[in-house]
């Protein structure tokens, strides 16, 4: 007996077990509770099984040839696609220095063979019900997020009739100060706009169905059309963006549609918490035939090092400002856009004041057309 189910009702138990008379045992135990059963012969095959379906609860035998279940238990637990399943341990080692071991490993529970009948029920309708609590609140979740995005994506319908009346009345003969009010209404579009673009690519990414479309990108120019559309907003505090861009340019292969967000998000970031009539810099270097290094630096109050890699974090911010609005998602964004590409972004402090947001990314190979991350 390799594999095999005893089919009940919905929720499903595997076992993994190298000895197929405990499956008998533990099938026994459970008839008539209304449970799926089933069985797998070893880690590899309990591998191999959560490949193609997912168990409500694992009972995990620790002592199997091979791969041993302390050793499966960290994979199941470090996989962010099986983490959540509880994993009960059903072993003969009794001492304190094993239950440790399966308790660092990830295990959610043990049972001492042999197997008390009584204490197996009441374990695996604990640890189920656990589980249900956890699927009801993903699925809550799931909702909430679902609806927050439609809501994000509606927003693009009346921004853009918000640009369409602006451009009517700066044609129009008007005052000199409604003239001014009308370009701080589209700045502000602007970034509401690049905002509403940053989370809907946010929403994909962290759903894993993303469709990064890899393509020749002209890094320099890319950058010149950032600075040239944010400018607007770096006036309005005086703010002199300089760029040091290489000659002659190398292309990289990215996502241009997620690398012009990137960029903005940068730029914007770097403008908000600058000092009024500071410079804001972007840099390119490139430190080897295949990587690309972008500095985004400021001259702000930066950030401290305990800080320096939570505002990489959904909602978390570095050192807060007064009148400045700080929501948390810019820099989340960029991480899991330029993880997404291969790279990494990092944070470090900028001489005298002020940070530094590095990004280093590779080209990838020519014949590449899209990838899913």
């Amino acid at each position: 007996m390799s594999e095999f189910e005893i089919v009940n009702q919905e929720l499903t138990i595997l076992l993994v077990d190298d000895e197929p008379d405990n499956f008998e045992v533990i099938s026994g135990i459970l008839y008539n509770c209304g449970y799926r059963l089933g069985y797998a012969s070893s880690g590899v095959s309990a591998l191999e099984r959560l490949q193609r379906s997912q168990p409500d609860l694992i009972l995990l035998d620790v002592m199997m040839p091979g791969l041993n279940g302390i050793e499966l238990c960290r994979r199941i637990k470090t996989n962010p696609n099986w983490k959540h399943i509880p994993v009960v341990i059903v072993t003969a080692l009794n001492g304190k220095e094993d239950l440790a071991r399966c308790l660092e490993a990830g295990a959610d529970d043990f049972l001492s063979k042999p197997v008390s009948a009584l204490e197996l029920r009441a374990r695996i309708r604990s640890m189920l019900r656990i589980k249900q609590q956890y699927d009801a609140l993903k699925a809550s979740l799931q909702m909430r997020s679902d609806m927050a995005n439609m809501i994000v994506h509606d927003l693009r319908n009346p921004l853009t009739n918000i640009v369409l009346s602006c451009e009517i009345l700066s044609r129009a003969n008007l005052p000199e100060q409604c003239q001014i009010r009308i370009d701080r209404i589209k700045i502000a579009e602007q970034q509401l706009r690049s905002l509403t673009e940053s989370l809907l690519l946010m929403a994909k990414l962290e759903s894993g169905k993303m469709l990064v479309n890899l393509e020749t990108i002209e890094l320099n120019r890319l950058i010149d059309s950032c600075i040239s559309d944010i400018q607007a907003i770096a006036n309005q505090k005086m703010i002199q963006i300089i760029s040091h861009l290489p000659e002659p340019e190398r292309p990289i292969y990215a996502d241009k549609l997620v690398m012009r967000r990137v960029l903005d998000n940068l730029l914007s970031n770097a403008i908000k918490f600058s000092p009024s009539k500071s410079p804001v810099t972007v840099q390119v270097n490139y430190l080897d035939e295949l990587t690309t290094q972008i500095l985004v630096i400021d001259m702000g109050v930066g950030i401290s090092d305990e800080l320096k890699q939570k505002v990489f974090e959904k909602y978390e911010i570095g050192t807060l400002m007064k009148n400045i609005e700080q929501v948390g998602l810019g820099l989340a964004f960029c991480q899991m856009a330029i993880e997404a590409h291969g790279g990494k972004i990092s944070v470090k402090d900028n001489q005298p004041q002020g940070s530094v947001i590095l990004i280093e990314i590779s080209s990838l190979f020519p014949g590449a057309k899209h990838a899913y991350f």
